[in-house]
């Protein structure tokens, strides 16, 4: 049996899942829908003693308040905690394959994805004309409601519209430079969450832009001269999800997948988990345990040893 409880967002996807489901033919019972607050529901769920495993997505803070209620009754428990993912771009790359990947890979369900790759580290020699191609890139981007299928869509809620604001205020603040933004559409409701894609160079490492998960379509810039600093700016963060490495040289490919502290690591590609059978997940403050794959099959079953003595 499995009870899902969907984010109060975004639970209308899962029930149409639910309805599914029962007209293919699945037992009464064996897939249930919650829906309510984390905080009413979502805490009912992790204490009910019919619950044997706990696969939770969401952030470190509740992450951790699973955790302690789970340990009351020492039920296991998987974690995706989110990210800082960066894409890590060195000389010997092929910037036409980068761009477009990086792109997507920040401005995807408007950067509302785990695996958002928010932090694009580019090897010096290569920094101010990459930074040019990927604004040009960001300023041909255009936002506005899903039916008009346009690059970007909008955020889910105005508290989350507010969020982002509250990074890219800090960032002016902190004289953080903008290489580029892209447009919101005059057909974009202004009731909307809508939010230009937004690109800023020389962020420092230790400013909240590169620490902490905006959850929406802003990329930090940062620059690197050699594989220390690279592997150095990549893990300078408490998450540990995803990263992208890209270059020509194999030898340098094992030795940053090797190097970075990271879930998932994608040599001259990116994605969000990639395919089903990858196993997703993070180390750090990203979670533990594993999403997709056998790995996620294991962490949902518990093995028994069954000992017969014959004769």
């Amino acid at each position: 049996m499995c009870v899902v409880k969907p984010a109060e967002d975004a639970c209308l996807s899962l029930i149409r899942v639910a309805q599914l489901a029962a007209e293919v033919g699945f037992p009464a019972g064996a897939l249930n829908i919650v829906t309510g607050y984390g905080h009413e529901v979502g805490d009912a769920l992790a204490r009910h003693e019919g619950i044997d495993h706990i696969s939770f997505t969401g952030s470190p803070k509740i992450g951790t308040l699973i955790q302690q209620v789970a340990a009351e009754r020492h039920c296991p428990v998987t974690l995706e905690l989110g990210g800082k993912s960066p894409q890590i771009v060195f000389a010997d790359a092929d910037l036409d394959a980068v761009i477009p990947v990086v792109i997507n890979a920040i401005v995807q369900n408007a950067g509302q994805t785990c695996s958002a790759g928010s932090r694009v580290l580019i090897q010096r020699d290569i920094y101010e004309p990459l930074l040019e191609r990927l604004g040009h890139a960001f300023e041909a981007l255009r936002v506005g409601p899903a039916a008009m299928d346009l690059d970007v869509g909008p955020l889910i809620r105005q508290t989350q519209q507010q969020r982002v604001w509250d990074f890219l205020s800090d960032a002016q603040h902190a004289g953080i430079p903008m290489v580029a933004q892209g447009v919101v559409v005059e057909e974009a409701p202004e009731t909307g969450f809508y939010q230009a894609p937004t690109l800023l160079r020389d962020v420092p490492v230790g400013h909240r832009l590169a620490q902490e998960e905006v959850f929406g379509p802003v990329l930090a810039a940062m620059s690197f001269t050699d594989e220390d600093e690279a592997v150095a700016l990549a893990n300078a963060t408490q998450f540990g999800l995803v990263a992208g490495v890209w270059t020509a040289d194999g030898a340098r490919q094992f030795r940053m997948a090797k190097r970075v502290k990271s879930g998932q690591v994608f040599i001259n590609n990116y994605g969000a988990g990639g395919g089903v059978e990858l196993p997703f997940g993070g180390v750090k403050s990203s979670g533990y345990g594993r999403e997709k794959g056998f790995e996620a099959l294991y962490g949902f079953t518990t093995l028994k040893t069954v000992a017969v003595k014959h004769g």
